[in-house]
């Protein structure tokens, strides 16, 4: 493995078990009339990969499905993580990760909100503030190097 990782023995869960729902390639149009729920939404991030290591968020218990929280009727969506160490260097990464996954794939109408889980990380109020800023997302979507770690987050394992 690499040396030099923030975290390089992290704590491995089990992945929880799908349940039966139309795979999660794409969430719902922009006129479903079905409302998107928790499970849609943690079905559809569940298997983002880490940035430092070959896990997914999932199994490092870094998102749950508990820290899903959607008000369709709102068109609200804000995910919770929580970072594997309070010291975290790729908490923003894996922010931007969330954040451009549920871009690429929920209807414009909703708005999410990333948020590091209170009292999770040493410089929260930083990573929340970029996280949430349109400007700062937009200029670290620019940067071809970091848009590159996202696509590599994003794409699909076979493991």
């Amino acid at each position: 493995m690499v040396s030099g990782l923030i975290n390089a023995n992290p704590i491995i869960y089990e992945k929880k078990e799908r349940r039966s729902r139309t795979a999660p390639t794409a969430l719902q149009d922009e006129y479903a009339v079905e409302p998107i729920d928790q499970q849609e939404i943690f079905d559809h991030i569940r298997d983002i990969k880490d940035p430092e290591h070959p896990y997914s968020l999932e199994e490092l218990k870094v998102i749950t499905e508990e820290a899903v929280e959607v008000d369709d009727q709102r068109n609200y969506v804000r995910i919770t993580f929580t970072p594997t160490v309070e010291h975290c260097s790729m908490a923003t990464i894996i922010g931007l990760c969330l954040r451009v996954k549920l871009m690429r794939s929920l209807p414009s109408r909703y708005k999410v909100d990333i948020r590091v889980a209170p009292g999770s990380h040493a410089t929260e109020a930083a990573v929340n503030k970029q996280l949430n800023d349109k400007e700062r997302v937009a200029a670290a979507l620019e940067n071809p190097n970091l848009l590159d770690m996202v696509d590599e987050c994003l794409a699909p394992s076979y493991y």
